[in-house]
């Protein structure tokens, strides 16, 4: 048993010793005074060095976005509750910038901006911290947009193709199919490679626990990120949300992997930076947005990209949603996300209360990009489809005013009824190539024509079976190819046929009196 002397000797050569291996040289710290805070902003004075979009540290632990550099004061956007911060606090500058997570880690996981986990689990392992904000790829380091990005809507993939690399604008009023759109092109990816991305900006806790279930029920969570900024989160890490999100799924594409992201929405986005913006005491434009709401998307949008194969050849596909007031499209945000972007998937409120859904308004709809990224066996058969529909349309109103019509005519109102028929989609059950070019070809070869309208349901949910069995050369289609192969074409009518006769048949001994 040691004595008390020779415990304290031993004490003393340990202190001795961490004495000696103590760091003594002379630290310089940039120290602030915290003037005036509230409702997610705060005004700091004192800090001459401090840089744009710097991070700054306040005695309570909250980090705050040095955002407006003022001679005197620095304006801060807070990205923590700040409860616990008072005027004439202590606040410190880091020399670092905001920085999100990075790796394959946080593939299935639930994250904030900053990459805190916000399901329950220990904190997501990460390769490496990474800039939020990014400059996007060079023109040089860009490649053609020429790969499809299926999204297993019939309405979208035939009418409005998407590419790898593209941005693609989901635009419409409050609750009618947005964020069911992109939400059924993250599932549809489960029969891909390509990683998703989810970010949800001001969004209800509900809302968002629905996408993520329906993820988790019907698509491939294992390859998905979730990065959440949710209506009760502060202000700072709302608006951080986006950027963050983009960081992560850039890290993806730089690896030679393709990449979707989904923001939801950047109507929400542009609202909490007006709110931060005038807090601040920045001057107020149109619909009182700062003058820079434009840069802060352009600048977003534009890290989507498809690099050139020295780069890597990967690709970031963005989806970016937009709400409208009464289908204003000439609205101050969604012009502003319209001119940005590739083109724009636009939902009608008419559409979603007739029950037509997806309720993709294809006369306002385009793909700038388009046929250049579609597969060729859907082009071949999708080429005519725009015109004949939108020449139905004219046609309907034409005979909603009673006029009498001759056969010729009759026959393009059933038969453009049954593509509308066609067109409309199940939530969260994706097409696949084979079925989507099967029900094309059905609409081509005039198959539904004399199928009761009540009946196409019916074929749609089907139809993966039937080919399965009939015609399973349809089933294993792949987008590479240029047509129908040779032998194919004749077995697949007769496939379609045979499915149509049977729902006909049905359909005549249900109406048959017992």
């Amino acid at each position: 048993m040691t004595s008390l002397a020779e415990d304290l000797r031993g004490w003393i050569a340990a202190s001795r010793r961490r004495v000696a291996a103590a760091s003594l040289e002379p630290r310089l710290d940039h120290i602030g005074r915290v003037l005036q805070v509230g409702d997610g902003v705060a005004t700091v004075a004192g800090l001459p060095e401090t840089r744009l979009d710097e991070l700054l540290l306040f005695e309570d632990g909250t980090r705050g976005l040095a955002v407006d550099l003022g001679e005197e004061t620095i304006g801060c956007i807070l990205l923590g509750g700040g409860t616990g911060i008072e005027a004439g606090g202590i606040v410190k500058g880091t020399g670092q910038v905001a920085s999100a997570p990075v790796g394959e880690g946080l593939l299935g996981r639930v994250v904030d901006a900053l990459g805190r986990p916000l399901d329950g689990g220990e904190a997501p392992d990460f390769q490496r911290m990474a800039p939020v904000e990014q400059p996007a790829p060079a023109i040089v380091d860009r490649a053609l947009v020429t790969v499809p990005l299926a999204t297993g809507l019939l309405a979208v993939d035939a009418m409005i193709p998407l590419g790898r690399g593209q941005r693609e604008l989901i635009i419409g009023d409050r609750g009618i199919g947005k964020t069911a759109i992109a939400l059924d092109a993250i599932i549809n990816q489960r029969s891909s490679d390509v990683i998703s991305v989810y970010a949800a900006i001001g969004q209800k806790t509900s809302a968002v626990a629905r996408v993520i279930d329906a993820v988790k029920t019907y698509g491939a969570p294992e390859r998905c990120l979730f990065v959440v900024g949710e209506a009760d989160a502060p202000a700072g890490l709302q608006w951080l949300t986006p950027y963050s999100a983009c960081t992560m799924a850039e890290h993806f594409m730089q690896a030679g992997r393709d990449v979707l992201l989904v923001i939801d929405d950047l109507t929400k986005h542009a609202a909490v930076y007006r709110q931060v913006s005038l807090l601040l005491r920045r001057p107020p434009g149109r619909e009182a947005y700062p003058g820079d709401i434009f840069y802060i998307h352009s600048r977003l949008l534009e890290r989507a990209a498809k690099l050139s194969p020295e780069r890597g050849g990967g690709s970031l596909t963005a989806l970016p949603i937009a709400e409208t007031q009464a289908g204003n499209m000439s609205a101050y945000i969604p012009t502003n996300l319209i001119s940005i972007t590739d083109g724009q998937i636009y939902l009608d409120p008419r559409l979603f209360y007739e029950d037509q859904k997806p309720a993709v308004d294809i006369g306002k709809s385009v793909s700038r990009v388009g046929g250049a990224t579609q597969a060729p066996v859907l082009k071949a058969l999708s080429e005519s489809l725009r015109l004949e529909y939108a020449q139905f349309l004219e046609l309907e109103v034409f005979t909603r005013f009673g006029t009498m019509v001759d056969e010729r005519t009759r026959k393009l109102i059933e038969h453009g009824r049954r593509i509308r028929a066609v067109l409309a989609q199940a939530q969260y059950a994706p097409l696949s190539l084979g079925e989507q070019v099967a029900l094309l070809t059905a609409v081509a070869e005039s198959v539904l024509d004399e199928l009761p309208l009540e009946r196409i349901d019916a074929f749609r949910a089907g139809l993966g079976a039937w080919l399965a069995r009939d015609c399973p050369g349809a089933l294993a289609l792949d987008a590479g190819m240029t047509a129908l192969p040779e032998g194919l074409a004749g077995p697949l009518k007769a496939a379609l046929l045979a499915l149509a006769d049977s729902l006909k048949q049905a359909a005549k001994d249900a109406g048959r009196p017992a």
